[in-house]
């Protein structure tokens, strides 16, 4: 049976509003990234993102300290993050 990792997920910078899962999440875990530990509301597949913070419509979403895109739905933290809730912002007019 391998170790479960120090940290859950990656947050590069302290603004960023999501982090990446480091492993498949299940819904109703306590997760820790960095100083921050959170229970998932959905579960999150390897990779995916996780909500840090309450997002709002027409909200910023923050990875590595650069928007990524603006959320579509409210988001609550422990929620998946991904392109059901989610919208870049790559080419449009901001």
């Amino acid at each position: 049976m391998s170790a479960k990792p120090a940290s859950d997920g990656i947050r590069l910078s302290p603004d960023d509003s999501v982090a990446t899962v480091l492993r498949a999440i299940r819904k109703g875990e306590t997760i820790v990234v960095g100083n921050t530990s959170l229970e998932a509301i959905d579960d999150i597949p390897l990779c995916h993102k996780i909500a840090l913070v309450a997002l709002q419509p027409g909200d910023r979403i923050l990875k590595y300290g650069e928007t990524i895109g603006e959320a579509t739905a409210a988001i609550r933290p422990g929620a998946h993050v991904h392109i059901h809730n989610l919208r870049s912002l790559r080419a449009r007019a901001r």
